[in-house]
């Protein structure tokens, strides 16, 4: 066990892993910790070095600190009901992809069929490195795409998948009564839900 980090005891794996996976969830409390520039460029480090199809890497990061001259188009572009936590959040990050690429010996651009795949990945090596460095990250679906895309200045040929939350955990108390109680680690279904060898299973 590695004693950095604060596991769950509800959280049980069913083969082994490193604790950072079981470590890692999306709280939406947060104090009022801030991030620097540079610590949030070591998050970003670790996402440029996710895997990719031919290595395009199609990822796009936008990031805000809380309180600078973005920060508060990016919140604003956030459902009503992610701007009540994630504005305590010490910064904000979209997560965006270019769509195209241009294989090699192609004539032109096309689009990239792995680009969202690939910002997943992106994505997930952010979340464990701010794990592992004693931050927080929580991925938001819920924003107002048009709002975001404008407040991030978003190419035509550019996609945005998520609004990544940063910071420090902070009081779940600080929450709206009905987050509260979901302010926990959640679980998983069992692997062998998940995992099939071969195919799927005939249906009867």
């Amino acid at each position: 066990m590695n004693a950095s980090l604060s596991l769950s005891p509800a959280r049980v794996a069913d083969s082994p892993i490193d604790d950072v996976f079981l470590a890692r969830w999306s709280p939406r409390a947060f104090d009022d910790t801030s991030i620097t520039q540079e610590q949030v460029m070591g998050l970003l480090e670790a996402a440029r070095w996710a895997p990719s199809g031919l290595n395009v890497q199609p990822w796009r990061f936008v990031y805000a600190l809380r309180g600078d001259d973005h920060w508060a188009r990016l919140v604003a572009s956030l459902w009503p009901g992610n701007q009540v936590w994630a504005s305590n959040a010490a910064a904000l990050v979209a997560i965006t992809t270019h769509t195209l690429f241009t294989p090699p010996g192609a004539p032109a651009p096309m689009v990239n069929p792995s680009h969202a795949f690939d910002a997943g990945s992106a994505w997930a090596h952010l979340a464990l490195q701010a794990t592992m460095s004693g931050w927080n990250v929580h991925a938001m679906g819920g924003f107002d795409a048009a709002a975001a895309a404008a407040a991030i200045h978003l190419p035509s040929d550019h996609a945005l998948h998520a609004i990544v939350a940063i910071g420090k955990r902070g009081d779940a108390q600080q929450l709206p009564e009905a987050l509260q109680a979901r302010e926990t680690p959640s679980l998983r279904r069992p692997l062998a839900e998940s995992v099939f060898h071969g195919a799927y299973p005939a249906v009867a």
